[in-house]
């Protein structure tokens, strides 16, 4: 009676995991500061890096978490398009990028902040933020604050699909039917 209970006990638990792994969301695919750069100097055809800046304080990235970054179409396109990073601003660590060595610096900012995340806006800390590279990691642009799916999935179509080479964005986004 124990192993027959016992049986069919793991035999619902196993079908259970089967039917939570068939309707698990999709997620973006994150990548660290360096796992990106390494990815992008290996494949033939390197993508953009997208990074999102920031904080474990931040309210808003919280927000951007939980409801853009796991928007389906959001997720997709990430995954087609970029290698997207998430980077903490104030995290502690070094890391050595074009010769250079980034750490945090404890003197910037009201907390401190990390000194990549610091050259790549320029100074302009704010968060959430998203630092476009292009193909040769060259700065694309900054886009600082919370967008939900809708307005972010026009941002990334703009630099994704190099819009931005041809047209300023408050055109694109007019043409593209965004306000």
């Amino acid at each position: 009676m124990k192993s027959t209970l016992l049986s069919l006990f793991l035999l619902l638990l196993a079908g259970n995991l089967s039917a939570q792994s068939k309707f698990k969301k999709p997620a973006i695919k994150w990548y660290t500061w360096t796992e990106a750069i390494a990815q992008m100097e290996k494949d033939d055809e390197p993508k953009k890096i997208m990074v999102d800046l920031y904080t474990e304080w931040c309210g808003y990235c919280k927000k951007m978490d939980r409801e853009t970054f796991t928007d389906p179409v959001v997720v997709k396109y990430v995954n087609e398009h970029f290698y997207p990073v998430k980077f903490d601003a104030e995290q502690k660590g070094s890391l050595i990028y074009a010769k250079h060595t980034f750490k945090y610096d404890p003197d910037k900012g009201r907390r401190g902040v990390h000194a990549l995340a610091f050259a790549l806006t320029d100074g302009r800390m704010s968060y959430p933020s998203m630092v476009y590279l292009d193909e040769n990691q060259k700065r694309i642009a900054i886009s600082p604050g919370f967008k939900p799916g809708d307005s972010f999935m026009t941002e990334l179509r703009y630099f994704g699909d190099n819009h931005y080479k041809v047209i300023g964005y408050e055109e694109y986004k007019k043409k593209a039917g965004r306000r």
